[in-house]
């Protein structure tokens, strides 16, 4: 009788290989089959084996490679054919990556699973930007939404942003302007200070910061594309740096 496989729900982080943690820099290393996500590094997949077999189940917005039910019956698959799986997403598996919809799939077909955090995307596109998600000053609450989702401008955001808050919105970039509207609708000033992190602790990430009511504009005329994030809160402003170049972008 084969011996069935254990799952491995990996977080690759924001990008940088740098910022995997050991346990799974070491199961990538010694892994015979990983199943990725489309937005991880090509650095980050590098370091698996040669010998590694490598399966892409991208998610683009309204174009899925696999949907979510079959990636998770292509999870047990394997599993029960007697391989370790390594499923590798970016960021953290349970933020936003459907980790626990997999983990759920493959307890209820009685596949073990381990979970290996990882760097969460906001964490270290905070981090790589150089912006404090929570600070005595200005900070002392962190939200995070999903920009990407039906009924958009039906949920409830109240509170969310504002005073001593930062909101970090998730998959919001095809979505700017009605996130936007809709914080602006719920109260939010106009001029709230805003950044946009793409491509996050990659050598080719990019700030862009500006107020609130910009946002639409900041996305479009930089042509932002995922992995992006939105960042919005008095935290992106902190520091004479930030805020000259709020008001140069502003400007522009």
């Amino acid at each position: 009788m084969t011996k069935t496989g254990t799952v491995f729900l990996v977080g690759a982080g924001p990008g940088d290989p740098d910022l995997l943690t050991m346990r799974a820099a070491r199961l990538l290393q010694n892994a015979t089959l990983i199943v990725h996500d489309g937005l991880v590094d090509p650095a980050i997949l590098a370091l698996a084996s040669s010998g590694a077999t490598l399966i892409c189940v991208a998610k683009k917005r309204s174009k899925h490679t696999l949907p979510q039910d079959q990636i998770n019956a292509l999870l047990v698959r394997e599993a029960h054919a007697g391989r370790d799986v390594v499923r590798l997403k970016g960021g953290d598996p349970f933020i936003f990556g459907r980790g626990g919809e997999e983990m759920e799939d493959c307890h209820a077909a009685g596949v073990p699973v381990e979970v290996v955090p990882g760097i969460s995307a906001a964490n270290g596109a905070a981090a790589a930007a150089g912006i404090a998600l929570t600070h005595r000053d200005s900070a002392s609450i962190v939200s995070f939404v999903a920009g990407q989702c039906k009924g958009l401008k039906d949920q409830d955001w109240a509170g969310l942003a504002g005073q001593n808050r930062t909101l970090v919105i998730y998959m919001g970039v095809k979505t700017a302007p009605q996130i936007a509207e809709k914080l602006m609708e719920d109260g939010l000033s106009p001029a709230m200070p805003v950044a946009v992190i793409e491509n996050a602790a990659r050598p080719e990430m990019r700030v862009l910061r500006g107020p609130l009511a910009a946002l639409p504009e900041i996305v479009e005329n930089h042509s932002v594309v995922s992995p992006a994030l939105i960042v919005i809160g008095e935290v992106t402003a902190r520091g004479d740096h930030a805020i000259a170049r709020i008001a140069e972008e502003a400007a522009a």
